[in-house]
């Protein structure tokens, strides 16, 4: 499996609040993961580098050689980190309210999961189309569940940025959880909603179709978001399989 990825202040932010790893254990089972923090001051900054940093360090010890497993371990850590974020937040004042968007991958080879909270998204490329895995924990997204925006409404609906969900801010830690098997070359996306907000789904399905490096797609996919207004930070990581998948005996 071969990972890259890229990230970006903007146009108008200054400073980054997105962070972002990809990381393997001891069995080369992959976590890879891209957090967009949330809370004033300096405050989403720490809390998502916080989580992309305890997580990694946490999951190179262990030797988890299963999905299943790695899906418990993260829900774990999921509890484990709001906590500590609730913690922090309650005991530093500059740090009050401070919370993070996530979203990763669980690869194990031949196939992965890919889980979420917040706005922050994963999609899958195979067979030259992209689709969207994950579904954003946003208002705007409510109300096009419940029929009273069309997606095209939602694009530039005012409260597009308002979210449901996020770590560390209450008790519900809970993400959501979508396999994907996978055959080969498939990639996988994970990026923030800098991304998604400037570049249209098809725009990036173009760049990941590309017979380019990943580092280079990923820099494009950034490059692009900026040329479109950069209106926020922007992290995008692309993870794509071997040309030949693991298949089970």
């Amino acid at each position: 499996m071969q990972i890259a990825y890229q990230s970006s202040t903007g146009k108008v932010r200054d400073k980054n609040e997105d962070a972002v790893g990809a990381f393997s254990n001891k069995k080369g089972l992959v976590l890879a993961i891209i957090t967009d923090g949330i809370g004033g001051n300096n405050a989403g900054e720490v809390a998502s580098q916080m989580v992309v940093t305890h997580f990694g360090e946490s999951f190179q010890q262990t030797d988890i050689d299963s999905l299943d497993e790695l899906e418990t371990w993260f829900e774990n850590k999921l509890t484990e980190e709001n906590t500590t974020i609730i913690e922090e937040s309650n005991t530093n004042s500059r740090l009050h309210g401070m919370g993070t968007t996530i979203v990763a991958a669980l690869i194990d080879g031949k196939q992965g999961l890919i889980a979420n909270i917040g706005d922050s998204r994963g999609y899958v490329y195979s067979d030259g189309q992209l689709t969207q895995i994950t579904e954003d924990h946003s208002y705007v997204n409510e109300l096009v569940k419940h029929g009273d925006l069309t997606p095209d409404q939602a694009k530039n609906n005012p409260y597009k940025n308002i979210i449901t969900k996020s770590l560390g801010i209450n008790d519900d830690s809970v993400a959501d959880f979508k396999p994907h098997t996978a055959s080969p070359n498939d990639q996988i996306l994970l990026c923030t909603d800098g991304l998604t907000n400037m570049v249209d789904d098809t725009d990036i399905e173009k760049v990941l179709a590309m017979d380019e490096s990943l580092q280079d797609k990923c820099d494009l996919l950034v490059s692009i978001a900026n040329q479109n207004g950069g209106l926020d930070n922007i992290t995008v990581l692309i993870a794509q399989y071997d040309s030949e998948v693991e298949t089970d005996e």
